[in-house]
């Protein structure tokens, strides 16, 4: 299994299109910096969230471009490399070659699910580094004000972004593991990537209606932003919990029908 998760994850960082997308991302933050930079004011109230508070502090860069990316750009990337583990195999001719290996189906699952995720963990901290990065370079940074009011020196600042980071990352799992499951169902990558794409969007507009209160602690999507939490102080742990926890059954219940499907799938190509 070890060298097959090697492999795995060797081939993910070797492709041009996972470098794209990671560079992508990184460009969102760059573009966010230097577009406040050149025009050295924002309207208080309008934008993204933090956007009015990056040219007192360039940390805050990274939380605004986290704010942009993690309902689109970081779901749409997830989604083309979840979408392509078994389906991009199957695609290419070479899942049942993988298949004749001793790793045996279930391991495979897991080797592929594992790179989909190490993929979403590259993906954030590509968006967090060129956040930091550009943030640095282009305004000042000094002590940060917390939502509560309560600030925080640059390094406790710096943690905080880390923890914000993982947040990000937890939040994909879930999505990661649907994009497994429906790349089971099909040999053509694209059309797992675009259903995966899809339902992340229908997720969120489906969240985003209040006559479906009921449903929301149920989306994948629900507690996507709510990094915000952990920005007081003291944190406030509970929307962190709910999300690992939700994300968590959302691996389960996917990894299962995953498995559920591979299992018993003819592997002709």
């Amino acid at each position: 299994m070890w060298p097959l998760l090697v492999s795995e994850i060797s081939l993910l960082f070797r492709r041009r299109r996972t470098w794209a997308m990671l560079a992508a991302l990184a460009a969102v933050p760059v573009l966010i910096a230097v577009a406040v930079r050149l025009t050295h004011s924002t309207t208080p109230g309008r934008g993204p969230a933090f956007l009015d508070r990056i040219t007192g502090n360039g940390l805050f860069v990274v939380l605004t471009a986290l704010v942009l990316c993690t309902p689109l750009f970081l779901p749409l990337t997830v989604g083309v490399t979840s979408g392509d583990t078994i389906a991009g195999e199957a695609g290419q001719g070479t899942l049942r070659y993988l298949l004749v290996a001793p790793a045996g189906r279930f391991r495979l699952l897991v080797v592929k699910y594992v790179g989909a995720a190490v993929f979403a963990v590259a993906a954030t901290a590509s968006v967090v580094l060129a956040g930091t990065t550009a943030g640095l370079l282009l305004f000042p940074v000094g002590p940060v004000p917390l939502l509560n009011g309560d600030v925080v020196g640059p390094w406790v600042a710096g943690g905080r972004l880390l923890l914000v980071g993982g947040y990000v990352c937890v939040s994909l799992l879930g999505l990661s593991a649907i994009g497994l499951f429906i790349s089971t169902l099909t040999d053509a990558p694209v059309a797992a990537t675009a259903a995966t794409v899809v339902l992340a969007i229908c997720a969120q507009v489906l969240d985003a209606l209040p006559q479906l209160d009921w449903l929301h602690p149920w989306l994948f999507s629900h507690y996507w932003l709510g990094f915000a939490d952990l920005l007081r102080q003291p944190i406030e742990w509970g929307s962190f919990g709910s999300n690992a926890l939700l994300q968590l059954g959302y691996l389960g219940v996917f990894g299962a029908l995953a498995y559920g499907r591979f299992s018993t799938k003819d592997v002709l190509s």
